[in-house]
């Protein structure tokens, strides 16, 4: 195989250009890198790169791994690789295991470290070599300062155009963005669902100076459920209480109306008993025969309020045991959502052509996440307006 190739002298030049001002990494990256050194040596050049070692990197965010050879790693993370032992196929199979480190590095220790070492980035680039830099894809976006601090962080289905926003704006935010900024990374994630939820975690873990508005609770009405004196499940929007517990929640009143009105029709339910008809006595729907009469007792609870749970269970995942299928950054790649007895517990991503038929194996690629009231409230709002989204239940 390598009786043509050609020698190292040959493509030594070629190796300096292309990694000019990169950051090397790879699995036992000290191996890798004494190898380079070793043979610029030899050619009386001195060669200096910074490295990255997944292999460190890996026990650091995935601790308690059988073994962290890469191929056995990959194996047990569900990451498909063809060509092991050839450089080709290595190096993919450290691209996809980099890409997952990087998605489990919630902290985001090693973008911040990358960013304040990179020489390139002490310069202050102009705001168009930034944007021309930025893919159109779906995500979230980390915008820097020179040092590598995290000023803002947000998410997009159009990162390049997002970041044209902010630097066309004339508000007061966008104007101190465009006097701070270095530089922007960020993370694809396909699937709008992962960016909402990646975005809202971050936020509240890095504290960027410029998210504090977004700090805040993300919603203001909950949907509630009591039963009244007659034994009817009964529906009621409010002001949110993180004292009682809720079906669901809603950015604000006009949605929870929205969302009742429509449950009415679709599950035949009576506008007295969901607060949108304030009556003594039969509500309007009754009185023009699309009510089956619960309002006035002349439909039983139990048949009523059968269809009060169905709304509930459709639209609640309190103890369910749940894995949410989208769109993953790749064609080849989906996305997983994980939520256990109700808990949402982290997401992750897997190849198509790699079948996880176990929830040990779906548990290992998760990164794990904060369930609070914002994500549970991120992932049944996207649930209700994107109904076609793959739901497992297990």
């Amino acid at each position: 195989m390598l009786r043509n190739a050609p020698k190292f002298y040959e493509i030594a030049k070629r190796i300096v250009e292309i990694t000019t001002d990169c950051i090397l990494v790879a699995h036992n990256a000290q191996f890798d890198y004494r190898i380079l050194c070793t043979e610029f040596r030899r050619l009386g050049f001195e060669y200096e790169r910074r490295t990255l070692c997944t292999v460190e990197l890996a026990k650091q965010l995935i601790p308690e791994q059988p073994s962290y050879s890469l191929g056995k790693l990959v194996r047990s993370l569900g990451i498909p690789v063809s060509d092991r032992h050839r450089a080709a196929g290595d190096a993919q199979a450290t691209v996809k295991l980099f890409k997952m480190l990087m998605a489990k590095d919630s902290t985001k220790t090693i973008i911040q470290n990358a960013v304040r070492l990179d020489p390139k980035y002490q310069l202050e680039p102009k705001h168009l070599d930034i944007i021309e830099s930025l893919p159109t894809a779906t995500g979230v976006y980390y915008i820097h300062k020179s040092d590598g601090e995290i000023i803002y962080i947000g998410k997009s289905k159009n990162i390049k155009r997002r970041i044209n926003q902010h630097f066309t704006s004339t508000n007061h935010k966008s104007k101190k963005i465009q006097q701070l900024v270095s530089t922007v990374t960020y993370e694809a994630t396909g699937s709008e669902l992962v960016a909402l939820l990646k975005e809202s975690e971050e936020i509240k873990r890095n504290k960027p100076i410029f998210n504090r508005a977004l700090r805040r609770t993300i919603f203001t009405h909950a949907l509630y459920s009591f039963t009244d004196a007659n034994n009817y499940l009964n529906l009621k929007i409010d002001i949110a209480d993180g004292r009682k517990k809720s079906i669901t929640t809603f950015s604000n009143r006009q949605s929870g109306k929205n969302f009742i009105t429509k449950a009415v029709e679709d599950y035949s339910l009576c506008q007295k008993l969901t607060g949108l008809y304030k009556t003594k006595t039969s509500c309007f729907n009754y009185d023009i025969k699309t009510c089956n009469g619960a309002c006035v007792q002349k439909e039983g609870p139990e048949a009523y309020n059968e269809r009060v749970e169905m709304l509930i269970d459709k639209n609640s995942y309190a103890n369910k045991n749940m894995v949410i299928i989208d769109k993953g950054r790749d064609i080849d790649e989906r996305s997983a959502i994980l939520i256990k007895n109700g808990v949402f517990k982290g997401l992750g991503f897997f190849n198509l052509n790699y079948q996880i038929n176990r929830i040990e194996v779906l548990e290992s690629i998760i990164t794990p996440m904060q369930n609070n009231r914002d994500t549970q409230h991120i992932i049944q709002s996207y649930l209700r307006k994107n109904k076609k989204v793959k739901q497992i239940i297990f």
